[in-house]
């Protein structure tokens, strides 16, 4: 005799969240950071006739252009020390920052087989972009070196402080790649925005013109950019010790206070979205 079942006794379903950002532990997300990160740096230049030279000609190429602009058609480098190497640092940073972020912004998306079909820890995937990056960068730091060396600039001990600018600039990369290709699988406009606010980035970071050009009006405006007390800390440390600190450049300690509070806001927000959005990232897609 069949039992009719009562509807308190049918078990309640309940929503299963997908793999989390960090999901499967911290040995496999460092294993998996580590195999996609080298990978994906082997193959950018995988079957090309030149090779890793491609990754110094690009930064070399945009450094000729623009060295040849703004110290012979503009002159606004004519009165700075060193500016042929400063332009050329300048480019090498802000085309990692560039570099990362921008193949972040569709990272998860292209890995959709990856997301759809695998327990997948999230942030590994715009961590590897950004790793792989962080290569290209350090690939680039050696013309930079070269450049450095040919030109007669003075090497000092601040100089074993730039691995500091290099842990800044990795966070701040990092927090905006999170934050970007989480977003992206639900607002695809994402992409088209942030293709144009990199080049606005380009522009209000002191890479093509030192801060002492800029308006007083305006200072406080470009030092609120995070970018720009960075750039202008690195110019400090290893290209001209003369050249004033982030500090000094801003006006004071206390002028630095929006871009600190803009940095830590950044990584802040990047988490708590990261977060919310890696359960149900393969929904999106």
């Amino acid at each position: 005799m069949n039992v009719p079942v009562e509807p308190s006794d049918n078990p309640e379903l309940k929503p299963v969240p997908g793999p989390s950002a960090l999901g499967g532990g911290w040995k496999r997300f460092l294993d998996l950071l580590w195999l996609i990160s080298v990978n994906d740096f082997k193959k950018t230049y995988f079957g090309t006739v030149l090779g890793y030279v491609w990754s110094l000609a690009r930064p070399l190429m945009l450094f000729a252009v623009l060295l040849f602009v703004f110290t012979k058609v503009f002159r606004v480098g004519s009165d700075t020390p060193h500016y042929p190497v400063l332009l050329l640092f300048n480019i090498v940073m802000i085309t990692f920052v560039q570099e990362a972020t921008l193949a972040s912004v569709v990272s998860v998306v292209n890995q959709e087989g990856i997301v759809r079909k695998t327990h997948f820890p999230r942030l590994v995937i715009p961590l590897s972009v950004v790793m792989t990056s962080l290569f290209n960068f350090g690939t680039n730091l050696i013309i930079v070196v070269v450049f450095v060396i040919a030109f007669g600039v003075p090497i000092t001990w601040t100089w074993l402080l730039f691995p500091v600018i290099v842990l800044l600039l990795f966070v701040f990369t990092l927090a905006l790649s999170t934050l970007l290709s989480a977003l992206y699988p639900r607002f695809r406009d994402i992409g088209i925005i942030w293709s144009v606010l990199v080049t606005a980035l380009f522009y209000a970071t002191p890479v093509l013109y030192p801060m002492n050009i800029v308006p007083d009006r305006y200072v406080d405006i470009v030092m609120a950019n995070p970018l720009a007390p960075i750039f202008q800390q690195a110019r400090h440390w290893v290209i001209d010790p003369s050249a004033p600190t982030a500090a000094a450049a801003a006006g004071g300690w206390v002028h630095l206070l929006p871009a600190i509070a803009i940095f830590i806001g950044l990584c802040v927000i990047s988490v708590l979205v990261f977060r919310r959005e890696a359960p149900r990232i393969a929904e999106e897609l």
